[in-house]
């Protein structure tokens, strides 16, 4: 499911779970608990990357489809548990976004202090609305922070997906690597992050993001029962039945 590699200082995450990566219940677990596990290694930074030509294809939506209201509720809680437990750690991540990031997988990706990708066909982005799924808070808030105030209405509500160079200029990125040296640099990078005491660059890692946690906080619980009701309705399941019926035709 996940594989975890140590070179020096570093640890090399690589997502390991069917073809695609595809987030369901069991992923999103067993990668919180994997990342915790991290943060608490003798490590000092974390590079984040997938297989082949995926990194992550966001959702499982056909498990989403089948498990139904009570799927759900159990889902939205884990899912929110896994990029809250990626974007607060407090080591220094990287993302070596070695292909395909979509919806949720383009939120793993932005859970990253720094987002290199390769270059070529992969896109990233998210396509919720386009799905028929609204963002619960937590994703929200990281593409809040992540695409800054520029570009977040246009990729968040436009729900498009990019290649790599045009990624980098909506700030869903930080830099772009051809296929066979991204995960190289990735290290090089997550190696000068390192370089910081860890317990200097937690504290200023927490303090940068500390506005994203009360935003968190806050929105949670004024928005949460329209979120839910949103993702449990009939239409909703309608719209990512759709989806996937179109999916699978391509």
């Amino acid at each position: 499911m996940f594989t975890v590699e140590r070179k020096g200082d570093i640890e090399i995450l690589r997502m390991q779970y069917g073809p695609a990566n595809a987030m369901d219940l069991n992923f999103c677990v067993e990668l919180t608990k994997t990342v915790r596990a991290l943060a608490e290694s003798s490590s000092r930074a974390i590079v984040l990357t997938g297989q082949g030509k995926i990194f992550c294809a966001g959702v499982d939506l056909s498990q989403l489809l089948d498990g139904g209201v009570e799927y759900i509720h159990q889902f939205l809680p884990v899912l929110d548990e896994v990029l809250e437990t990626l974007f607060f750690c407090p080591k220094p991540v990287v993302a070596a976004v070695n292909g395909h990031a979509i919806a949720g997988g383009c939120l793993l990706a932005c859970c990253a202090d720094r987002r290199l990708m390769a270059v070529g066909k992969a896109r990233i982005g998210v396509p919720e609305l386009r799905v028929g799924v609204p963002f619960p808070t937590v994703p929200l808030e990281i593409m809040r922070a992540r695409t800054g105030s520029s570009f977040f209405e246009e990729v968040v509500l436009g729900g498009a997906t990019y290649v790599a160079l045009d990624a980098l200029n909506k700030g869903l990125i930080d830099g772009v690597a051809e296929p066979e040296q991204l995960l190289a640099e990735a290290i090089t990078v997550a190696e000068s992050l390192a370089e910081i005491r860890p317990e200097l660059y937690a504290l200023s890692k927490r303090q940068a993001r500390w506005p994203v946690r009360e935003a968190i906080d806050l929105r949670t619980k004024r928005d949460e029962a329209e979120i839910v009701a949103l993702w449990e309705s009939a239409e909703t399941h309608a719209a990512v039945q759709a989806f996937v019926a179109r999916t699978l035709k391509k």
